[in-house]
């Protein structure tokens, strides 16, 4: 098996969930009007729906060595210099979730910037209906070229008004593992999120290095969210990566969720769980406060 096809723990989490009813859910041509992804399976009707009223945000072009990046982004409208805050997204592309989440943060003060980082296939992943199609494109994508792609993302905001010095990140399932890889990356982030991100990675010739292994390099502190009932993202391995860390003195905290899956933050999905994302999203905010990212 290559390493493109080869299971990753955040989609092994992601497809082994307990069954559960289809009452309460979208039919499929409903998700896909609604702006989701199929990928992902059923989307739950009651999904959050965060309006755009006074705040300024749509589609964005960001400019790269070798093209540009499309990517969505949502800011305080009226604001100067608001701190710029990039949103690491799933494997599913930049589908409606993605896009609501940087309207969540806009909402909080934030310049925030979702980059569809995997554009360079030419393959619009919100429109694959199966996760193994989407394995070897998002695998295949290289760490130093997904880093660069944040750090001209990162360019991108400041050029629009956006105070970079005041730098957070946020990831969900795939683009948790993001946050842990950007913060070991890059001197100028304040702070990350990485919600249920994988720590461990399969052997893959593009990835040099699992964020475990990254733990003697983060350069900023992060707020890890973790489930203790993700089936590929074990306690034992988030304890593990908290016990490096803290041997290397890297400012870091975790809070696992009892009973919570894999995507516990994911409102359009059976995996959500109100309770964990609502505190996940308080204690993301709290955490943002305290190394100067938000007011």
């Amino acid at each position: 098996m290559s390493a493109e096809s080869l299971p990753t723990s955040d989609v092994i989490g992601l497809t082994r969930v307990a069954p559960f009813s289809r009452r309460g859910f979208m039919t499929a041509s409903a998700a896909v009007a609604a702006g989701y992804t199929l990928a992902a399976g059923p989307v739950r009707a009651d999904v959050i729906k965060t309006d755009t009223n006074g705040l300024t945000a749509g589609d964005a072009m960001i400019k790269l060595a070798d093209g540009e990046m499309p990517g969505y982004f949502a800011r305080p409208a009226g604001v100067s210099n608001p701190p710029v805050v990039l949103v690491a997204m799933e494997i599913f592309g930049l589908h409606e979730y993605i896009k609501d989440v940087t309207r969540r943060l806009a909402k909080l003060g934030a310049f925030a910037v979702a980059p569809d980082y995997y554009f360079r296939k030419g393959v619009d992943l919100t429109k694959i209906a199966d996760i193994p199609q989407l394995m070897p494109i998002v695998n295949s994508k290289p760490d130093a070229e997904l880093l660069s792609d944040l750090d001209s993302t990162v360019a991108w905001a400041k050029s629009q008004g956006g105070d970079a010095s005041k730098l957070g990140i946020i990831g969900f399932c795939r683009g948790g593992r993001t946050v842990w890889e950007y913060a070991a990356h890059s001197d100028a982030l304040k702070a990350g999120a990485a919600f249920y991100g994988s720590l461990v990675d399969p052997p893959n010739p593009v990835w040099p290095k699992s964020p475990t292994q990254l733990a003697a390099e983060m350069k900023a502190p992060v707020l890890g969210l973790y489930g203790e009932a993700d089936t590929g993202i074990s306690v034992a391995m988030v304890e593990t990566f908290k016990a490096a860390l803290a041997t290397n003195k890297k400012a870091a905290e975790f809070k696992i969720y009892p009973g919570a899956p894999h995507g516990f933050h994911a409102d359009y999905r059976p995996s959500y769980r109100k309770d964990a994302a609502e505190d996940a999203w308080s204690q993301m905010q709290a955490w943002f406060r305290k190394y100067g990212v938000l007011s």
